[in-house]
């Protein structure tokens, strides 16, 4: 049995509150420089060039991408031979979040009860996603997740007896409808199956997945190619003004599902789709 003292979660996830909101993973700023190379308005051109100024003054500067820092989404993934010694877990793991959103001088948006509206003050509590897995390793994932693309995100039970090209409809007019709103250009996260709430975790954890890797199942990597082709034949464009860059990426997640049902959902990532990761 490994024992990990969880100041060093504290430590890590402070750290990584704070990477993620200065600094994209390289393969979405290679993916927005693609963009910009194949958007074929001229407008759409000039804010990938906006965008790409913006990623570079973040980086030279230490200042956030975005000023919506958003709300901590942590995933763990905690090896089963491991034991966490020092304190409560999930106390260390929001303690690195109020850290890294106080020392790094982020956005704090989190109020503590949703009808009454009152600010934490230090972006906590974070929303936790945690599996056991083999081993005796930890992996920690944050994704500050800005609600300017989140409130945009749908999800809808469907039947089996839909078809693949109703599936497309469905997640095309998601986008449709949410126009400029969510900061296009944007990453679309698909979670097909499972139940109604772990479909939409589905979805948040294809957000996290390298947008230059397809689904590996050859049925989902079409999918995404033709719900991908279909957005942008929307003509919304960068910011919305319009081209035919509207989304860089689609990815899918699917899992197994009820024989009566067919989970659908759609979680919309703006251009600034946050993640990184550690291992302890």
């Amino acid at each position: 049995m490994r024992e990990i003292d969880v100041g060093r979660v504290t430590a890590a996830v402070r750290e990584l509150c704070i990477k993620a909101n200065l600094y994209l993973p390289d393969d979405m700023c290679e993916l927005i420089k693609c963009g910009r190379a194949q958007e074929e308005s001229t407008v759409g051109r000039s804010v990938f060039d906006d965008i790409l100024d913006n990623l570079d003054a973040a980086k030279a500067q230490s200042l956030p991408i975005c000023q919506d820092t958003g709300m901590a989404v942590v995933f763990i993934d905690i090896g089963q031979d491991v034991h966490f010694v020092g304190g409560d877990l999930y106390e260390a793991i929001n303690a690195g979040v109020a850290a890294g959103y106080t020392d790094g001088l982020l956005r704090k948006s989190i109020v503590s009860d949703p009808l009454e509206r009152v600010n934490t003050n230090d972006n906590t509590p974070a929303v936790i996603h945690t599996r056991i897995v083999p081993g005796d390793g930890v992996s920690i994932t944050c994704a500050p997740k800005g609600f300017g693309s989140e409130n945009m995100s749908r999800l809808k039970m469907m039947t089996p007896s839909v078809t693949r090209d109703e599936i497309v409809d469905f997640v095309v007019d998601v986008i449709a409808k949410a126009g400029s709103n969510p900061c296009p250009p944007i990453v679309i996260g698909v979670g097909i199956g499972g139940d109604f709430e772990s479909c939409a975790l589905l979805a948040k954890r294809a957000l996290c997945r390298e947008v230059s890797k397809r689904n590996p199942k050859s049925l989902y990597a079409d999918l995404e190619e033709q719900m991908l082709t279909r957005i942008n034949a929307l003509g919304i464009g960068p910011q919305g003004f319009g081209g035919t860059q509207t989304c860089l990426a689609v990815n899918i997640e699917q899992a197994p599902t009820h024989i009566a049902g067919l989970p659908i959902a759609v979680n919309v990532g703006c251009h600034v789709t946050r993640h990184a990761q550690t291992q302890l």
